[in-house]
């Protein structure tokens, strides 16, 4: 579309309309149509590009033009950055080829936002990084720059909005797997605050809980009070894939608390049913029990030294060690007396 811009330029007036009303609605036409382009093209035809001299060009320099429009320079080279983008990129001629008051076919409004960026702050490293997001999420830069440039009302309104609020944590959750500074704020921050640590044992309760329920559902394999690891009875795993296939569709958001503890409690008592159902498993848990206990108990008085014994020496220490010897010799005794004759 070719855009007449020059209001010097003046076209018949429209039957029975005074013509400053003519060029009104002629201009408000064209912004309507291309948007900030409108005015990019007039700094693009009449700003002088960088590296030109006064002598070599009848442009001006931006701070002239600013002068004449009565604007801030920075202004007029928001809009003159902004072609000069899109210019690299091939949507409109480079300012070397324009010259003032030259009009061209400009680019719909849509693709102005692009390329514009309103706010001084979209220059800086910060300001850049936010405009690189913002694109990628397919949103205005000048709206990302603008919660950045006011963090306080960034907070109202994560206060005041549920849906705000959902929207901050799920991308303090996306940026803090690529943050290790943020995640440790965060847990200091948790580990502080008493109704977090509670909130986060409860759920993590409930993860190792849903987690016990998929390990049979998924891998097969069931694990006894014990320790030990077995293979998962068919019917079993099935009870688990019902349990797990509730607990998957669950909405985001609902509590799994209630849920996960019921899975966890059924597929628990399963396992103890499915142990004492079968003698030969009911003694290897047994066995693996005892063994467990064994390697405990060994591994405290291993780790006990007695350099300072007449610093620690009481008579119910002694007391209960001639007791704990007693059981121990009972104990070998009834192992003995049940050891297969050779």
């Amino acid at each position: 579309m070719t855009v007449v811009l020059d209001p010097s330029a003046q076209s018949a007036p429209i039957q029975g309309v005074l013509d400053p009303i003519s060029c009104d609605a002629r201009d408000f036409g064209a912004y309507a149509r291309t948007g900030g382009w409108t005015f990019a093209l007039k700094v693009a035809r009449s700003v002088r590009p960088g590296g030109q001299s006064a002598d070599e060009t009848p442009k001006v320099s931006a701070k002239e033009f600013a002068e004449l429009a009565g604007c801030s320079p920075e202004r007029v080279m928001r809009y003159y950055k902004a072609w000069d983008r899109a210019a690299d990129d091939g949507l409109v001629p480079h300012f070397e080829v324009l010259v003032p008051g030259q009009d061209i076919e400009l680019p719909d409004a849509e693709a102005w936002q692009t390329y514009y960026v309103s706010r001084s702050s979209a220059t800086s490293e910060r300001g850049s990084a936010i405009t690189e997001a913002a694109a990628a999420e397919g949103i205005r830069p000048t709206k990302a720059l603008e919660v950045a440039e006011n963090p306080t009302a960034l907070r109202a309104a994560i206060l005041a909005d549920p849906s705000t609020a959902q929207a901050a944590r799920a991308a303090l959750l996306d940026r803090v797997k690529e943050d290790p500074a943020l995640q440790a704020e965060l847990a200091r921050d948790i580990a502080r605050t008493d109704e977090l640590k509670k909130a986060v044992a409860t759920e993590t309760r409930a993860a190792d809980r849903i987690g016990y329920v998929r390990q049979i559902a998924e891998k097969g394999q069931i694990r006894t009070p014990a320790g030990q690891t077995l293979d998962a009875p068919a019917e079993l795993r099935s009870e688990a894939e019902r349990h797990l296939s509730l607990l998957d569709e669950l909405d985001e958001g609902e509590d799994t608390g209630e849920w996960a503890t019921e899975a966890y409690d059924t597929m628990k008592n399963l396992v103890v049913e499915t142990v004492e159902a079968d003698p030969e498993l009911r003694v290897q848990e047994r066995r693996t029990k005892f063994y467990s206990s064994l390697q405990k108990a060994t591994k405290v008085f291993e780790e006990l030294t007695f350099d300072d014994a007449d610093d620690i020496y009481e008579d119910d220490m002694v007391q209960r060690l001639e007791e704990l010897q007693q059981a121990i010799g009972s104990c070998i005794t009834a192992l003995r007396s049940a050891a297969p004759r050779p």
